[in-house]
């Protein structure tokens, strides 16, 4: 999801790459990061200080060791900003200095491709300003918008695993179109421009997804049949108790 961010940012010309310093353990991992962005790479994140905005892409697991290394080293005016699941603006509050502005944002992997998704929230110590700062900082890769920190387990059940559903979604259609007699390229590439035509078709019209289904299921025809099979198989239910059981593990995560 890091490099995800930095390509997006960098593809964009959000940010020059000698303006960015990534702190990345793995040796390999720094070569391959300065070689596909030009980006500033060094070892440890306290290399990376001082800096006016700090981005925390870590796991959840390891985000309060992470902080505590880094924390003395913070300056004042420091922005820091968390795309770790279910991990709370106090909670990081409680690692930084007083004072210190917390951001908490969950972004998405097309965010690679420009095309992300991004929720941002703001704790108690920052300002509107700095919000919407980050917000157009990830406006620059996709869509953000700023929500109450409230809804953020279920933003990342919706839009940060989402991408994970549509994968599995594209290859058990392209899977299913090869058991018909396809070939797999054939398969998925038309299950891949099916999904973008249908989304685009629904943001340019404003129609809610049931009237979609409504206009292409005619009467005693193959999609009727396919969607009583999809609702036989419980497709919604499978699809609500998946969110259900992201939002839990994401509040777990966060505790």
């Amino acid at each position: 999801m890091g490099e995800a961010i930095i390509g997006g940012l960098v593809a964009a010309d959000a940010y020059a790459p000698d303006s960015i310093t990534v702190a990345e353990p793995s040796a390999a991992r720094r070569e391959t990061l300065q070689a596909s962005h030009r980006v500033r790479v060094v070892a440890d994140g306290r290399d990376a200080l001082p800096a006016d905005i700090v981005l925390l892409a870590v796991k959840p697991q390891v985000m309060d060791l992470v902080v505590r290394s880094l924390s003395d080293a913070l300056t004042p005016g420091t922005l820091v900003v968390s795309i770790a699941a279910g991990i709370t603006c106090a909670r990081l509050e409680s690692l930084v200095p007083a004072g210190t502005a917390v951001v908490r944002v969950m972004p998405n992997t097309p965010a690679l491709v420009r095309q992300g998704m991004a929720v941002v929230s703001g704790g108690k110590e920052t300002t509107a300003e700095q919000v919407e700062a980050v917000r157009e900082m990830f406006a620059a890769i996709g869509e953000a918008i700023v929500l109450d920190e409230r809804y953020q387990d279920a933003a990342t059940a919706i839009s940060g695993c989402g991408p994970a559903y549509v994968a599995i979604f594209i290859d058990a259609l392209a899977r299913a179109g090869v058991r018909q007699g396809l070939t797999r390229d054939v398969a998925q590439a038309l299950a891949v421009q099916t999904l973008r035509g249908t989304v685009e078709l629904l943001e340019k019209t404003g129609q809610h997804p049931e009237q979609l289904v409504d206009g292409v299921a005619s009467p005693g025809g193959s999609t009727i049949a396919a969607v009583e099979q999809l609702e036989a198989g419980g497709f919604r239910s499978a699809i609500s108790a998946a969110v259900e059981a992201a939002v839990k593990r994401s509040k777990e995560l966060g505790s």
